[in-house]
């Protein structure tokens, strides 16, 4: 579940099932009542017709937890951390970096720094098309250390110059369950 959207969904199954819950975060839900097997199996396919699904694994848990830790960073908080995405990710999940790092990337076969540029370029693209920022106001924004920093890792990423892409009409965004 990585949208406002998908935490509706879940709400509004949780709530169709008569389950109590306490919060339903991007990713993570907390129920209160004890769900019987029915209940669970109910869910599981409601959540599979809307397009999500149930996870009990404890490393796809993990592993969903840190793709959800760094979509809310990128996409949703209204400040970048001022650490290192390593430190952050640790002390966020209570594991070593070298633990979620060689998890993440042996599940998804991408690194989790591959994982979180290609989200902060998706924001750049968004505050792009808005084009209420200027491109210095964006790097500022998502912590590049310059705009040629940034218009490099956008062209290393995209195959375009930023103000290339702003210039684009026909290029459209990807959607962040694509990225």
């Amino acid at each position: 579940m990585v949208c406002i959207r998908c935490q509706m969904v879940v709400k509004a199954e949780l709530e169709k099932l008569g389950l109590k819950y306490a919060y339903v975060k991007i990713g993570e839900v907390d129920i209160i009542d004890e769900v019987q097997p029915e209940q669970l199996d109910r869910l599981k396919l409601e959540l599979k017709e809307a397009g999500l699904f149930l996870m009990d694994n404890k490393r796809s848990v993990l592993i969903e937890k840190i793709k959800n830790v760094i979509i809310e960073l990128v996409h949703y908080a209204d400040e970048q951390i001022k650490v290192n995405l390593s430190d952050f990710l640790s002390e966020e999940l209570n594991h070593s970096y070298t633990y979620l790092s060689n998890l993440f990337s042996e599940v998804t076969g991408t690194t989790i720094e591959s994982f979180y540029l290609a989200h902060k370029i998706e924001k750049v693209k968004e505050l792009i098309v808005y084009d209420e920022l200027t491109l210095t106001e964006i790097s500022y924004k998502m912590h590049y250390s310059s705009v040629a920093h940034l218009s490099n890792q956008f062209k290393k990423i995209t195959g375009l110059t930023p103000s290339h892409y702003k210039n684009l009409k026909s290029q459209r965004r990807d959607t962040l369950e694509d990225v």
